[in-house]
């Protein structure tokens, strides 16, 4: 059964995006909408404080457990949004090479953010996603 996901390269737009600018979902699918991935640890506390990449680490593999809970992967993520708390274009690029890597050749639209604060005491990065799995016959 084919994937449900195409991911479109629009090729009117540049290149240097390390992402798709569009997908699609084709039906039967199901979608999962997650909420934010936060770099917390199973006991509730922040991980790397102070560490954009470490964090970032942190809720890349959150976010696959998440995605895991509902039947999808990181493979069927649609789009992401990804949250950085700083006002450094640096800090936001170490962050977004995390969350990019994560998804390896798969390169989902994706929007990235500076924002002043995010809800965790210490939290510097939380990313968003959907996702579509192909519905079963």
């Amino acid at each position: 059964m084919p994937d449900p996901v195409t991911l479109l390269h629009v090729p009117a737009l540049s290149d240097l995006a390390e992402y798709a600018y569009a997908a699609t979902v084709e039906p039967p699918a199901r979608l999962v909408f997650t909420a934010g991935a936060c770099p917390l640890d199973a006991e509730g506390r922040t991980v790397a404080p102070g560490d954009h990449a470490g964090q970032a680490r942190q809720v890349m593999a959150n976010l696959e457990t998440a995605l895991g809970a509902a039947g999808a992967r990181l493979t069927d993520v649609v789009k992401t949004t990804v949250y950085v708390a700083s006002s450094e274009q640096a800090d936001l690029v170490k962050a977004w090479e995390v969350v990019r890597d994560s998804f390896g050749d798969h390169e989902p639209p994706s929007t990235l953010l500076g924002v002043a604060v995010l809800g965790y005491t210490d939290q510097l990065v939380e990313v968003e996603a959907v996702a579509a799995v192909r519905m079963e016959a």
